[in-house]
């Protein structure tokens, strides 16, 4: 098993498992059928053109224009959806850099470049070898851009952790829980969620009082949402790559 050690930018370690061959295939496979179908799609279009218009010219332009996005798929996915496709998104895996830092796009134009050479050109040749023979499972374009393909499925049950769940569309309201360290917040965790699971409100009170002591924060919100609020803002800033 290949893992991959990430330093956030709060020197939270996070490790990884980088997926295996097998699977990227598989997500590659489900992409390559969604283009399939797509390109069904823009020849019954092209079709409907033909009805309308004699001329071949106007006729492939348009369908042409039309595939345009196919061909720049797995760019704009990878752009737009936090470095998955819908292949990655299914098998749950996604492009991080190997440093931990923010993927540019920058680095998915590169990947995107290199897919000539590691998979049409050469017949995926290139980018199977490479992905062999390679400690982190890079293609070309992976090590070209300083990428890795990660998974990003859950083995443990989320409760037994630190990790809080957080949307994507989160927005963190008290920017210095990362005073806090991952003792704190596992501390904080059990004790919350024994509290609560026994309703002993004192408790729950006490803890509110000692974590905003510790953070200096003065909030409206009632303990309970409090320290759940504190618990995803220190998962969304040491948690998010």
């Amino acid at each position: 098993m290949s893992n991959l050690q990430i330093n956030t930018t709060q020197n939270v370690k996070l490790a990884y498992k980088i997926v295996s061959i097998g699977e990227r295939i598989a997500a590659f496979l489900i992409d390559l059928f969604i283009l399939y179908l797509y390109a069904i799609l823009v020849d019954i279009i092209g079709d409907a053109i033909g009805a309308f218009s004699d001329d071949w010219w106007t006729r492939r332009g348009l369908t042409d224009l039309i595939f345009l996005p196919a061909m720049t798929y797995s760019l704009w996915m990878h752009s737009f959806f936090n470095g998955r496709t819908v292949g990655k998104m299914l098998l749950k895996m996604r492009v991080v850099r190997v440093d931990g830092t923010p993927v540019h796009w920058s680095n998915f134009i590169v990947r995107w470049m290199l897919r000539l050479v590691d998979i049409w050109i050469f017949l995926g040749s290139i980018g199977l070898l490479t992905i062999l023979f390679s400690n982190r499972r890079q293609r070309l374009g992976d090590a070209a851009s300083g990428t890795v393909v990660i998974s990003t499925k859950r083995k443990t049950k989320i409760s037994h952790t630190i990790l809080e769940e957080v949307e994507e569309t989160y927005l963190p309201k008290f920017t210095n829980v990362t005073l806090l360290s991952d003792k704190d917040v596992r501390l904080i965790k059990d004790t919350f969620r024994i509290a609560q699971n026994s309703k002993d409100y004192k408790t729950l009170k006490a803890l509110r009082v000692k974590v905003e002591s510790i953070l200096e924060t003065k909030s409206d919100l009632y303990d309970q949402q409090y320290i759940d609020t504190v618990l995803k803002d220190y998962n969304f800033y040491t948690q998010k790559l």
